[in-house]
């Protein structure tokens, strides 16, 4: 078993997808973390549509992993925000609630989403 560890992620994303599913007024907000930056999106499952996205590749962000995480977290509840939508429902993409995708929770909570 070469890819153990990204095959018990992927895993429990399956059985995660399976309970969670986003709408055009109630949105997935999906995270994917790489191991230099971390990813976010705001899906529309129903129609097929990604609403929004922000990552921490952009270069204005100063900090660590974490203090990164968080301000994409804020920068996504922006563009929630200027969609007029207030909340999503939180796919973690089977990673655990901890660290960087905790951050990403919280700066998105900071910025006025609500899960």
């Amino acid at each position: 078993m070469k890819f153990k560890k990204e095959f018990r992620r992927r895993k429990i994303h399956w059985r995660i997808r399976k309970k969670v599913a986003g709408t055009a007024t109630k949105p997935r907000l999906n995270v994917y973390r790489s191991n230099k930056e971390i990813y976010c999106q705001l899906v529309d499952d129903v129609n097929g549509f990604t609403l929004a996205g922000a990552t921490s590749l952009s270069s204005k962000l100063k900090g660590t992993k974490t203090e990164k995480a968080r301000e994409v977290g804020k920068l996504i509840a922006e563009k929630a925000k200027a969609l007029n939508i207030e909340t999503v429902v939180f796919d973690r993409g089977g990673y655990l609630y901890h660290g960087r995708v905790k951050a990403l929770a919280e700066g998105a909570r900071e910025g006025g989403l609500k899960f």
